[in-house]
């Protein structure tokens, strides 16, 4: 079967390409066009572990491009599409928002347009825990209410649900939106806490937490995202159901929900996490332990656009593919630390 993955040179689209490729059942085309939001070398580091993979082919080419996407989907005929381009970044989105409307709007509507033009089985996009705004209470479910979002980069997402929402409904396509919760492992983004907490602690430099570092987050490691990436992949929506037939049986499986999001028939919401959320300035300490270095710590108020708390419910994943993860924070973070000294020459 054939499988589009857009942002292959990503973080998480270079894992999901990666697992599909090496099945050896997959033909993978990666597209990425690239961007310099943080350094292209590590993007194009990634890709070149991806090479050698016979299944695995990469093409440079940006989604947002409304005439040439198109053209490419048109050419390859996905079976599947993974879609995880888009520009991230919390913060970055309250200083240049115009590349998150650029990306996140604009290109994932030429994504959904593409596949009207060219229906795949089963259309996968990366939506974020982002999503929970102001008023949302752990564990967050997908029935929340999502309609503020702190964050522009959240706002967007929140956005592309709607956008799914509506092609589901009008074109029958087959979408799954993926919440994604604090992401972290080998080949991250160094963008991310990781990475930044990583670096300035090997550095001996000064590592600013906000909210004196109580922030709780959930993280999860990459292989329990991927593997629930790939398992909904395979596994699009069984059936068309309408909002005034629906069953617990639906409800629990993602189907419906008693928000507007859930009622297209063939859209489907899962929150993707871990369910044990972590102190950043316990993360921080697990960091220094596993690279042998204390941290210079310095501890700051709330930061604009934050959340104080993620957590993801799994009821809904685990009722539809049985999702649970199985990588702790400990090993998860020992695994980090060895590709992060090995990478960066620690």
């Amino acid at each position: 079967m054939k499988v589009l993955v857009t942002g292959a040179a990503g973080f998480i689209g270079y894992h999901v390409a990666r697992r599909l490729a090496e099945t050896k059942r997959c033909e993978v085309l990666g597209v990425d066009s690239l961007s310099d939001y943080y350094d292209v070398a590590l993007k194009r580091a990634r890709l070149e572990q991806l090479e050698p993979l016979e299944k695995f082919r990469f093409l440079q080419a940006d989604f947002a491009d409304a005439e040439k996407f198109p053209a490419l989907v048109a050419h390859f005929k996905p079976d599947y599409v993974v879609h995880l381009g888009a520009q991230p970044g919390v913060r970055f989105s309250m200083e240049r928002p115009a590349a998150y409307t650029r990306n996140n709007l604009e290109g994932f509507a030429n994504v959904l347009e593409a596949c009207r033009q060219h229906p795949p089985r089963h259309l996968v996009f990366a939506s974020s825990s982002s999503v929970y705004g102001a008023g949302a209470r752990p564990p967050f479910r997908e029935d929340d209410n999502t309609d503020q979002p702190i964050s522009y980069y959240g706002a967007t997402k929140k956005a592309n649900e709607l956008m799914a929402h509506s092609y589901a409904l009008n074109h029958q396509l087959n979408v799954t939106g993926l919440r994604f919760f604090t992401v972290y492992g080998p080949w991250g983004r160094p963008d991310m806490a990781p990475t930044l907490f990583a670096k300035a602690i090997c550095a001996g430099q000064t590592l600013k937490l906000f909210n004196s570092g109580k922030n709780l987050r959930d993280f999860t490691y990459i292989e329990d995202i991927v593997d629930g990436v790939v398992k909904v992949l395979l596994y699009p929506p069984a059936e068309r159901v309408q909002p005034q037939v629906a069953t617990a049986a639906t409800r629990a499986a993602g189907l419906i929900s008693g928000s507007s999001i859930g009622a297209a028939p063939s859209l489907r919401i899962f929150n993707l996490g871990h369910h044990r959320p972590v102190e950043t300035l316990l993360f921080v300490q697990m960091l220094e332990a596993l690279l042998g270095k204390k941290a210079l710590v310095e501890l700051l108020p709330p930061q604009p656009g934050d959340m104080f708390e993620t957590c993801a419910d799994l009821t809904r994943i685990q009722a539809a593919i049985q999702f649970t993860p199985r990588v702790t924070l400990e090993e998860g973070l020992q695994r980090f630390a060895t590709w992060f000294r090995d990478y960066y020459r620690v």
